[in-house]
């Protein structure tokens, strides 16, 4: 059984351009941190970037990308919004919703095989 205190921390880096505000950053951390050490999740790894654009006629300054790696998966997620909350929230649910897909087709065990014309297993069925 894995405990807070036992479970290791996701390899994460949080990178920020533009003037993003410490405040903001570890409101990012805090969000991002809650998604990636969920129980059930393999070993997480990547960068999540938050961008702020100097521009301030732009409609949607804040801009966020995660490029992670879940397990064998690469999980990518982007987000824009017009403050900096607003672009951790917007990008904390898409993370959540990729991790969870890529979680859920690590523990499915999908595999496909060939068929025997493409030299996989043939199967013999035995007739009642």
């Amino acid at each position: 059984m894995t405990t807070e205190s036992t479970r290791q921390a996701p390899l994460v880096g949080l990178r920020s351009e533009g003037s993003v505000d410490e405040a903001t950053l570890a409101y990012a951390r805090t969000k991002i941190d809650a998604v990636l050490t969920r129980p059930g999740l393999p070993a997480v790894t990547g960068e999540v970037r938050i961008t702020r654009a100097a521009a301030h006629h732009v409609g949607h300054p804040w801009s966020a990308t995660a490029d992670l790696r879940v397990g064998q998966r690469q999980v990518v997620a982007t987000a824009e919004e017009a403050t900096g909350t607003e672009v951790v929230d917007r990008l904390q649910d898409r993370l959540r919703r990729q991790t969870d897909k890529a979680a859920h087709t690590r523990d499915a065990g999908r595999s496909t095989t060939a068929p025997p014309w493409r030299g996989g297993a043939t199967q013999d069925h035995v007739n009642p």
